[in-house]
């Protein structure tokens, strides 16, 4: 890893002002006052006017968000949100993409910026299934205008998969999975065919899953579901 970046990652300042400390001799690599572009491997000691610095591992959460909280770390209005679900020294995390306040499901919560950034970017088409209640019964032909897209707000929506998994007089359960995410799309969707949605869960981002978490409840993610989730 550049020296630069390093000391980015560690916290320390932005990539170009820690070229700037790196220029004034302010940074030592093994007892050596460090050069621009100087590459640091595992086991070099790093130091800042003096002091060892080292990078933060990145931390990686899964949460079953209730309704009720937002996808946010604060909140103008004083509502509550995702991270009020988390330990206090949890640290600097973030969730990644949203849940409305109406909506409950799976929200990840980390460090890593890049990690979120691919998840939530239009072009990897990363799937999310959710589970939709609507009051009353549908049939599946009925959900091909959503199965094609619908136009939302001017702009049609992509194709995604839709299909029942429980149904009777009351009401009917839908699994939906899309691979893009527009305020309120799903809602909006079933607004368009003439249904209210009365419950809207997310229950996997590709093949991970809220098994086993109750509402309210988070979980580390493990090293494997970390390295999937990079690679979807």
């Amino acid at each position: 890893m550049r020296i630069n970046k390093y000391l980015a990652s560690s916290g320390v300042a932005s990539r170009r002002d820690c070229d700037r400390l790196i220029r004034e001799g302010k940074v030592l690599v093994n007892g050596k006052i460090a050069t621009l572009g100087l590459d640091v491997v595992e086991g070099d000691e790093i130091k800042f006017n003096g002091n060892i610095v080292s990078v933060k591992k990145n931390e990686y959460y899964i949460l079953n968000k209730p309704k009720g909280y937002i996808c946010s770390v604060s909140d103008d209005k004083g509502r509550k949100t995702v991270l009020d679900l988390m330990p206090d020294n949890v640290g600097r995390i973030y969730p990644v993409g949203r849940l409305d306040y109406d909506s409950e499901g799976l929200i990840i919560l980390t460090t890593d910026g890049n990690l979120a950034q691919h998840l939530t970017h239009p072009s990897n088409e990363v799937p999310k299934t959710y589970l939709v209640k609507i009051e009353g019964t549908i049939t599946e032909n009925a959900l091909n205008p959503i199965r094609s897209g619908i136009e939302i707000d001017g702009v049609m929506t992509k194709k995604c998969k839709a299909h029942i998994v429980e149904t009777n007089k009351e009401y009917t359960k839908i699994h939906v999975t899309l691979t893009e995410g527009r305020n309120r799309e799903i809602r909006k969707m079933f607004a368009s065919i003439g249904k209210d949605v009365s419950l809207l869960k997310r229950i996997k981002i590709g093949e991970i899953t809220l098994r086993g978490l109750d509402r309210g409840a988070y979980r580390k993610l493990n090293k494997q579901e970390v390295e999937y989730l990079k690679s979807i």
